[in-house]
């Protein structure tokens, strides 16, 4: 069912990189035709040749092309040249969805804006992503100059060591899922009133709409928040990594005084629970390095395998730390790999990115 709500939806994409194809890619998979226009000048997405070590270097598209591109069909395009144009105005002439990341005046030039285009097809959704929120701005907006522009960067990574980039461009894709949202939101109203809209968002903006309790931890208690590695500003231990007597390393996540409680008496630290460094929330946090020193000392004294079993039966949240092969070797992510071929018979392989369940 989930396949086919978007069935006989017709989206045109412009939009190159990832924000912007992200969201084209979901509608793809939920039923709808999704045509991607290419700009033939620059031999398509950009995307399509950034590859990593280990891929064909002759090969016409990338994995990571192939991570927001599946299940569309793909048209390159010289929009300069009217012909061309004209061939792309007649798949927006019939279509429900228009996805852009063009800068205004190339937009403008082209006639592809949204005002020019709507004024054509009263029922389209032009949906734009702009890296900052003046559209005007041309700066370039890479994922990661918003990283660190909007403060996760300065965030990322260890006190003793510089800032480090999230390894995926997470800006991008939170501005994909509000894009989302405004388009089905607007598909909703245009249900209501039989009119389209213009909807948009900007890379920044969708980043520090993010931060959530990081910028209420400024905003309301003037913390700046430091590189803290996996740790929580909030929650002890919560994120914090212990190395095992094998050598493997084991993840904690107490969220609730509960969980520190079973955390205490599996681990047989009993005398934590009346200690008054310890026995608050806000106790831990203060006093995070010697709770860590503590539990290292008994995490040394058992394989990860022992421990992860006896943290779960206690229901204490805890984790290995999955590399990727191992992570697609768990039947739950094999289930969400989409299998296919490129128009040019290449097989592609990348991860569902509509996941959530419908049931009727």
């Amino acid at each position: 069912m989930k396949e086919t709500l978007f069935s006989g939806l017709k989206v045109v994409e412009f939009a190159s990189v990832l924000a912007g194809p992200a969201v084209g890619m979901f509608f793809a998979e939920l039923g709808a035709e999704v045509v991607k226009i290419e700009n033939a000048l620059t031999q398509g997405d950009i995307t399509r040749r950034w590859k990593v070590s280990t891929e064909d270097p002759n090969a016409p598209i990338s994995a990571y092309f192939c991570s927001v591109n599946w299940g569309k069909r793909h048209l390159l395009l010289n929009l300069g040249r009217p012909e061309h144009r004209a061939i792309a105005l007649q798949y927006v002439e019939s279509a429900d969805v228009v996805l852009a990341n063009f800068k205004p005046t190339s937009a403008q030039r082209l006639g592809l804006d949204a005002a020019t285009l709507r004024a054509q097809n009263r029922r389209l959704i032009y949906a734009q992503v702009h890296g900052w929120p003046d559209p005007q701005d041309d700066r370039p907006a890479f994922d990661a100059v918003l990283q660190a522009e909007a403060g996760f960067l300065h965030m990322t990574g260890h006190p003793e060591t510089p800032p480090a980039k999230m390894p995926v461009a997470l800006i991008d894709l939170l501005a994909a899922h509000q894009l989302k949202e405004a388009i089905l939101l607007a598909l909703w109203r245009r249900e209501r009133t039989g009119e389209g809209c213009e909807v948009s968002v900007s890379l920044f903006e969708s980043a520090v709409s993010s931060l959530v309790n990081q910028a209420t931890n400024w905003l309301m208690a003037g913390y700046v928040p430091e590189r803290m590695g996996t740790q929580h500003p909030n929650i002890a231990p919560y994120g914090d990594v212990y190395t095992c007597a094998d050598g493997q390393m084991l993840l904690l996540a107490v969220g609730t005084e509960r969980q520190f409680e079973q955390l205490c008496r599996c681990m047989h630290l009993d005398h934590l629970l009346t200690d008054s460094a310890f026995s608050t929330n806000q106790a831990r946090v203060q006093n995070r390095q010697a709770l860590n020193a503590t539990l290292q000392q008994v995490f040394s004294r058992k394989d990860r395998a022992q421990w992860l079993s006896t943290l779960r039966a206690e229901g204490v949240p805890a984790a290995q730390i999955r590399t990727l092969p191992e992570v697609f070797a768990l039947p739950e992510a094999k289930a969400l790999v989409l299998e296919g071929y490129t128009p040019e018979g290449l097989p592609v392989r990348c991860v569902r990115t509509a996941v959530f369940r419908m049931q009727p």
